[in-house]
């Protein structure tokens, strides 16, 4: 009888020790609304669409020529989407699942690769927004970063992105500015040149 229970109570010993043993890494939260915002851009990894300026009020010098975005990278949790202005192939658009949302980044560099010193600024969703639409009011770093550079008018900045079956759609507002690019994507193009700063 003895025997028998102290066969049991290893099992047991042994049962929980083995379990504590088992290793997962925290789980990454996230909500429907933003899991469907994701995916919807994710469909599209590898392929590049054209856009156009479809406001740009007051009208700013910049995004003369062809404008071409690629949704090049993508990661269960993270997407890196570089626009292309022309020549100009400083910008990526990095849109990251936190845990708490969604952050839109901008990552800028200089021909080199190395960084523009307005970089990595953006925003992060505040509200469960929409399958195909969400809103990203400037955060914390970007608005220390705008004040730093003289841009404290970007500080109220807030990016929104929409993405339908015909169509991707960037833009920015804030009080007298509003820039809003439309890509078409029902004719993929040629994926353009990587963007400064990546392979």
């Amino acid at each position: 009888m003895r025997e028998n229970l102290f066969v049991l109570l290893l099992l047991v010993f042994g049962s929980l020790t083995v379990q504590a043993q088992i290793v997962r890494p925290a789980p990454l939260v996230s909500i429907a609304t933003h899991d469907a915002f994701f995916e919807k851009i994710q469909a599209h990894c590898g392929n590049a669409y054209a856009g156009k300026v479809a406001v740009d009020s007051p009208p700013q010098p910049g995004f003369e020529g062809p404008l071409v975005m690629h949704i090049r990278q993508c990661q269960p949790h993270q997407l890196h989407i570089p626009f292309h202005v022309a020549d100009d192939h400083s910008r990526t658009w990095i849109l990251t699942k936190t845990g708490s949302g969604i952050s839109l980044k901008h990552d800028h560099r200089d021909e080199d690769g190395s960084y523009d010193s307005l970089t990595m600024y953006g925003g992060h969703t505040t509200d469960a927004g929409w399958d195909n639409v969400q809103s990203f009011p400037a955060d914390q770093y970007s608005r220390e970063l705008f004040v730093k550079e003289g841009l404290p008018q970007s500080n109220t900045n807030v990016w929104k992105i929409y993405i339908y079956p015909e169509r991707f759609t960037y833009r920015l507002i804030r009080e007298g500015r509003e820039f809003r690019v439309d890509f078409d994507l029902t004719k993929p193009v040629t994926p353009p040149l990587p963007p400064w700063g990546y392979e």
